[in-house]
């Protein structure tokens, strides 16, 4: 599902995320498309969090982005403490969104 966030007044499209076990495909799939690490989750809300995570075979790597994509804190995860996470309580919600992938080249 798509959607449209606004950002100083400027529409950005954004992905719906569905359920949590999308969470690594979607990461999966961003670094495979960018060959970047990671992928950015925002959370629909008057604060509009960003999140970048990182997936590894044991855990994740979640890191707290500024307005600018500046990391503000970082936090090393098991995959079962990440089910706790606010991602994983807002996506409950319908609030968790990402940013459409871009292709190299």
């Amino acid at each position: 599902m798509h959607t449209a966030m606004h950002r100083a007044g400027v529409a950005a499209p954004l992905l719906t995320v569905q359920a949590p076990e999308d969470i690594e495909f979607l990461i999966k799939e961003s670094e495979v498309l960018t060959g970047r690490t990671g992928r950015t989750f925002i959370i629909a809300g008057a604060d509009r969090l960003a999140y970048r995570v990182h997936w590894h075979p044991i855990g994740v790597k979640v890191e707290h982005l500024d307005a600018a994509g500046r990391v503000l804190s970082t936090q090393y995860q098991l995959l079962n403490e990440f089910r706790r996470h606010s991602l994983i309580d807002t996506l409950a919600a319908g609030q968790l969104f990402t940013p459409p992938v871009r292709r190299l080249g």
